[in-house]
């Protein structure tokens, strides 16, 4: 009897031994489960901001963190204005991680996953306007506001042979010249547009569109391991439902999961 119970006890205290072990991290990002924490940069309008907690909020927020959790590391959002102060993050190694669109902003000085969700490039028209496609745009005299550098404007720039761009830094200031009545069209993300379009009344965001953001995680060059790691929590993380789900919860409208694999990969 005696003999039983001690086996016993020693069996749970091996089994208690065994629960209080760490779990071994996997050697792909074994550094950032060392230093225990991710540093994601965001940019406008990636993010919007909980006027009460200050919480960054919004899909890629929300991808930024179930990443995290995978790892088992804490999630650290730095907000960042506009996608160059972003890319100049990731540069300057104060950012280990961005979202971008396999173009050449980031490709000299990072490497990017699959794709994992996607947005169209479309435009906003002021009510009464005569625009219904982005073709109707491209005329002599119409100025088209948009933000300098942003991966919309730059697929909009090689498009465009005779309206006008008219530039602003951030999406804010650039729907204001709109509704200033400073541009006679919005050029940007769908996901964007929606949301200035319910702040001018009769606007319309058209349904055609003239290119799609393709949005990839993003890692330093070089970082082989963290980017096999990456890729294979975008494609698990698109065919469980996880990234839907965060499309679901947090928004915003116009953004949806990009399709399994990888497509061309051109600048």
């Amino acid at each position: 009897m005696i003999k039983l119970v001690l086996t016993v006890v020693a069996l749970l205290a091996n089994a208690t031994i065994g629960q209080a072990q760490p779990s071994i991290p996997d050697p792909r990002v074994a550094d950032l489960v060392q230093a225990g924490s991710i540093r994601v940069g965001l940019f406008l309008p990636q993010y919007t901001k909980d006027p009460a907690t200050g919480e960054l909020r919004g899909v890629w927020a929300e991808i930024a963190r179930a990443f995290a959790a995978r790892v088992g590391i804490e999630a650290v959002l730095l907000a960042k204005p506009t996608p160059q102060e972003a890319v100049a993050c990731l540069k300057a190694s104060a950012c280990d991680l961005l979202f971008l669109p396999l173009d050449g902003r980031a490709a000299e000085i990072g490497d990017f996953s699959q794709p994992i969700f996607q947005f169209d490039y479309t435009l906003l028209v002021p009510a009464g306007s005569s625009i219904r496609s982005v073709a109707d745009a491209d005329r002599p005299g119409i100025r088209v506001a948009a933000v300098r550098n942003h991966a919309s404007t730059l697929t909009l720039s090689g498009l465009l042979k005779q309206a006008e761009l008219v530039y602003a830094e951030t999406p804010r200031p650039t729907f204001e010249l709109l509704q200033a009545g400073k541009a006679d069209v919005m050029a940007s993300t769908r996901n964007a547009l929606l949301e200035f379009s319910g702040q001018l009344p009769g606007s319309r965001v058209l349904e055609d569109r003239y290119g799609a953001n393709i949005n990839r995680m993003v890692v330093p060059k070089n970082k082989t391991a963290w980017l096999a790691y990456v890729t294979e929590f975008v494609e698990d993380a698109k065919a469980s439902g996880l990234v839907q789900k965060a499309i679901d919860r947090a928004g915003p409208r116009g953004v949806t999961v990009a399709p399994p694999g990888d497509p061309q990969r051109a600048f």
